[in-house]
């Protein structure tokens, strides 16, 4: 079964719970307050797109290929990334609502995650090197069995995980996380 390509297309305000959006592969697409909450997009691919102030909370994402991929201002709470195709999945996040989305896994090398909340996320057995946590508030965020090569945590907020039970290297953190990083040892910080 062939795939169409949608290419260089702009969709403003469109709720495809309601209108259903054929399955495809998005190139160079921007999705501008578009609802997505509770669509499935199984095995659609985007390329070279970009969600600004959309919705895509409860999103089904199995086999669905990020490339290139943008979300600016978007709500996307409770999203199961480790259910999209793994290879070559890029993406940047900018003031993103994440809460309770699940990362579990992935290669996320370097992508930026800018001031996002990331509360109960889930980035177990992730590779987060070198990923800038910018102002992103993480409380309750699952982090063990990561990898945590040059991260930069330095203005994120509200982390709490066990140092031993990741892989650090050149990880960065600010004097005012370190309580943190050490909740899980009998020590009083003053």
């Amino acid at each position: 079964m062939e795939r169409s390509t949608i290419e260089d297309r702009e969709f403003l305000a469109v709720r495809f719970a309601e209108r259903s959006m054929p399955q495809a592969e998005y190139q160079n697409c921007v999705f501008n307050e578009c609802d997505f909450s509770q669509a499935d997009l199984s095995g659609f691919k985007f390329i070279d797109c970009e969600f600004i102030a959309s919705n895509l909370s409860m999103t089904g994402l199995q086999g669905v290929t990020f490339r290139d991929t943008h979300f600016r201002d978007c709500k996307m709470m409770g999203m199961l990334f480790e259910q999209c195709n793994p290879y070559g999945v890029t993406f940047q996040f900018l003031r993103c609502i994440l809460d309770h989305s699940s990362f579990f896994r992935l290669n996320l090398k370097r992508i930026p995650f800018v001031e996002c909340s990331l509360r109960e996320v889930d980035f177990s057995e992730c590779d987060l090197s070198g990923v800038n946590f910018q102002n992103c508030d993480l409380s309750g965020a699952q982090i063990e069995g990561a990898t945590l090569v040059e991260t930069d945590f330095r203005t994120a907020q509200n982390y709490t995980f066990d140092l031993s039970k990741n892989k650090v290297k050149k990880t960065k953190f600010a004097l005012l996380g370190l309580p943190g990083l050490l909740q899980g040892y009998d020590v009083e910080i003053e």
